[in-house]
C-alpha cells in the first residue's frame, strides 16, 4: 500500500512539474549562467559522451513526443534556426523540473519510512530523473555552440 502511495505521489509531482514547466517564464532561466552553464569538469558537455547519451537519449520517454501540442519539438529537423533558442530554453526548463521532482521525491521516505521509501526515492532520482538531467546537460552546450556558429556565419554574410 505504501508503494502505491509513493507511486501516486510521484505521479502527482510529475504532473505538477509538467504544468510548472509550461508556465515558468523563460527569462528567469539564463542558459549561459549559474546552474545552467557547464561546469569545468563537464568540458562543455563532452564528458557525457562517455555515458553514450547520444545512443540512448532518443529512447527515453519524451513529453514533446507524447504531447506535441503543449511542448515544442526537441529536434533539429526543418527550420531549426528559428527554434534554436526555444530548444535551449527548454533544456533549462527540463533540468529545473527534473531536479525539483527529484527533490520532492524525497518525501517518499515520509510516506514509507525505512528502506522502502529510501528505495523508491533513489529509484526516482537515478532512473526517473537523472537521465533527463544528464540529457539536458549534454545537449545545451551543443545547442549553444550551434547557435554561436550560426551567429558568426550570419555576421560574416553582412
Amino acid at each position: 500500500m505504501k508503494l502505491l502511495k509513493c507511486a501516486i505521489y510521484l505521479s502527482i509531482t510529475g504532473i505538477i512539474g509538467f504544468f510548472a514547466g509550461r508556465i515558468i517564464p523563460r527569462q528567469w532561466l539564463n542558459p549561459q549562467k549559474g546552474l545552467f552553464s557547464s561546469f569545468s569538469f563537464e568540458k562543455d558537455g563532452k564528458i557525457y559522451g562517455k555515458l553514450k547519451i547520444r545512443r540512448w537519449q532518443n529512447k527515453v520517454l519524451d513529453m514533446s513526443r507524447i504531447l506535441p501540442f503543449w511542448m515544442p519539438a526537441k529536434n533539429l529537423k526543418g527550420n531549426y534556426k528559428e527554434r534554436l533558442q526555444v530548444m535551449i530554453d527548454e533544456t533549462c526548463v527540463a533540468e529545473v523540473i527534473h531536479i525539483a521532482i527529484s527533490i520532492f521525491g524525497g518525501y517518499c521516505v515520509c510516506i514509507w519510512p525505512g528502506m522502502g521509501g529510501i528505495t523508491v526515492a533513489v529509484i526516482n532520482i537515478l532512473f526517473l530523473n537523472l537521465p533527463y538531467i544528464l540529457i539536458q546537460r549534454y545537449n545545451r552546450p551543443r545547442l549553444i555552440r550551434l547557435q554561436r556558429q550560426l551567429s558568426v556565419k550570419k555576421e560574416g554574410d553582412i
